[in-house]
């Protein structure tokens, strides 16, 4: 089985910051790109920002210069780390991990259960 684990969110102030972590495991042969989407309540879920395994890095435009992704490709871990947020930030975060199983040549997206940040005074 492959798991896909996320953690690190919580309750923050505007302007504040949190760091969301995810960590994939179980029977992996290869791990591709990584990412980080949100869905807010009454909204569809949105893609926040992904990794590839070479390194290229795609942001949706309203997190620019607030949030950064970064991944630790040996530990299969992604990050996300989020600063000067803000109200419309709040909503549960998903980790998502393109995946081959040591069982499976298909390639697979796994997602982890979600996150809640919520960005409140």
């Amino acid at each position: 089985q492959v798991h896909v684990v996320e953690s690190g969110g919580g309750l923050v102030q505007p302007g504040g910051s949190l760091r969301l972590s995810c960590a994939a495991s179980g029977s992996i042969l290869n791990v591709g790109a990584m990412g980080w989407y949100r869905q807010a309540p009454g909204k569809e879920r949105e893609l926040v920002a992904r990794i590839f395994s070479t390194g290229t890095i795609t942001y949706v435009d309203s997190v620019k210069g607030r949030f950064t992704v970064s991944r630790d490709n040996a530990k299969d871990i992604v990050y996300l780390q989020m600063n000067s947020l803000k109200p419309e930030d709040t909503a549960v975060y998903y980790c998502s991990a393109d995946i081959r199983s040591t069982y499976s040549g298909a390639w697979t997206t796994y997602w982890g259960q979600g996150t809640q940040v919520t960005v409140s005074s």
